[in-house]
């Protein structure tokens, strides 16, 4: 065979590897911020975001620290990625599902307690709230941070809820921000619990039941949000005083 066909055949693998291999490139770049947002939460939640090293987080995910400034260039900005992906996100399309929904207001509350504790109060990004309590104080920049970028918004969306509940004559007209915060504190406290008294192995302590307890949870606060519970509980009222001795 003569040297140039050889040399033609040669030249058209290596062009044909070189495609083959160039979108392995792409998907490889595109997917290394989820890497890295992956294994920060992993180290951030386990370790504590003053003990979590960017060489840590970037070894985990499998790149260089120079990539991952590349990325983030700071570890603080790698910490409010990971809180901008995994609560932020979801707030947002809370405040969508609150503009959209046509059902009851308790059945829109249900649905947003429930859609968080799936996406957030049993995945591991539930540690986020554990690593905010611990040593936020240290950290002006990132409580800041939180309180705008979660704490805030959160507040906004149970309360728009309850709003909602009120306006539409389905619930009692309480105080907006403080029903909206007896909504969200059992909820929080859940998730601390898995990370911390939850996740050791202790004697003579019952864990409690997730899911039993955010329906519990909900029972309790939305019949004494519901005007129906009110009305109910003002009829029996003199048949309970009756029935005194």
């Amino acid at each position: 065979m003569p040297p140039s066909v050889v040399g033609r055949r040669s030249a058209s693998r290596t062009v044909a590897a070189g495609r083959d291999r160039a979108p392995t490139r792409r998907r490889r770049k595109e997917a290394r911020p989820q890497e890295l947002l992956d294994a920060a939460l992993a180290l951030f939640v386990d370790k504590g975001f003053a003990a979590t090293r960017t060489e840590e987080v970037a070894q985990r995910a499998g790149v260089s620290k120079g990539t991952l400034y590349l990325y983030y260039p700071s570890k603080a900005e790698l910490f409010k990625a990971v809180v901008r992906r995994t609560l932020t996100h979801l707030i947002a399309e809370g405040q969508e599902a609150v503009a959209q929904y046509q059902g009851s207001s308790s059945d829109l509350i249900a649905a947003l307690m429930n859609a968080w504790w799936e996406r957030v109060g049993c995945t591991p990004a539930a540690g986020i709230h554990k690593v905010i309590l611990a040593e936020v104080r240290n950290f002006p920049e990132l409580a800041q941070f939180y309180a705008d970028e979660v704490l805030a918004p959160a507040d906004r969306l149970f309360s728009s809820a309850v709003r909602r509940g009120i306006e539409r004559g389905e619930f009692r007209a309480l105080p907006l921000h403080a029903a909206a915060h007896a909504l969200m504190a059992p909820v929080m406290f859940m998730t601390l619990h898995q990370h911390s008294i939850g996740a050791c192995h202790v004697h003579g302590a019952q864990p409690p039941d997730a899911r039993a307890l955010m329906r519990t949870h909900l029972d309790l606060v939305l019949r004494g949000l519901e005007v129906r519970a009110a009305a109910g509980a003002r009829t029996s009222a003199p048949a309970r005083a009756g029935a005194r001795p």
